[in-house]
């Protein structure tokens, strides 16, 4: 697995989807679906970066550098328990699969043997996703994951809910999602189960969402 080969602490793997940008289908720990979730909340990290660019190598998300191309996911990763990111991107040709996010719990950069060992790991795991091999992810009955898992269909629901209520594209949809998340300090899946349940109906740009009922 990556976190024994590449020595890094937590590690996932997540593809790239039309209505978001990407969907987590395998993680080897609570660490990885923490800071997974925050990079799809915040909209914003290495792992958005790499998901439309070339592989972003991070050794020390607490450099100034970070804060100021990551305001909103650099401070928070780091009180999630990160201190280095490595996301590269797995790509076939000019077919964009997915994304492999290494996680460090300390600021370090990768030996070159240790970069050498990720880069066969993004084939591997560009094979597999090609193959359509199903792959473990974090055990569902863990009570560390607190019933997480893995795959966030309500999002997918809630982006599509959204476009009709409000009229917009599948993205304008999802920003307004997010900027609700992040307005109120939850995670984008909690808003995007309200939303599914009709719990929570967004208004017009500039206006709050309403509590349905």
């Amino acid at each position: 697995m990556a976190v024994s080969v590449a020595g890094v602490d937590s590690a996932a793997v997540a593809v790239i989807l039309q209505a978001t940008p990407r969907e987590l289908v395998y993680a080897t720990d609570w660490t990885a679906l923490e800071l997974e979730d925050l990079s799809l909340t915040l909209g914003e990290g290495p792992c958005v970066d790499a998901t439309t660019g070339g592989p972003v190598l991070v050794a020390d998300l607490t450099v100034p550098e970070c804060r100021t191309r990551w305001p909103l996911f650099a401070p928070a990763a780091v009180l999630a328990g990160a201190g280095a990111v490595f996301a590269l991107p797995l790509r076939v040709g000019g077919i964009n699969l997915g994304v492999l996010d290494l996680y460090r719990a300390r600021a370090d950069d990768l030996a070159a043997e240790e970069l050498a060992d990720v880069l066969l790991l993004a084939d591997t795991a560009c094979a597999v996703l090609l193959n359509g091999v199903e792959r473990p992810g974090v055990d569902r009955d863990d009570q560390r994951t607190g019933g997480t898992g893995l795959h966030h269909p309500e999002v997918h629901q809630a982006t599509g809910m959204v476009m009709v209520q409000l009229g917009v594209p599948a993205a304008v949809a999802l920003v307004r999602l997010r900027a609700h998340a992040y307005s109120q300090g939850r995670r984008l899946r909690d808003v995007a189960t309200d939303v599914v349940a009709r719990r929570l109906r967004l208004g017009p740009a500039g206006t709050p969402g309403e509590r349905d009922g």
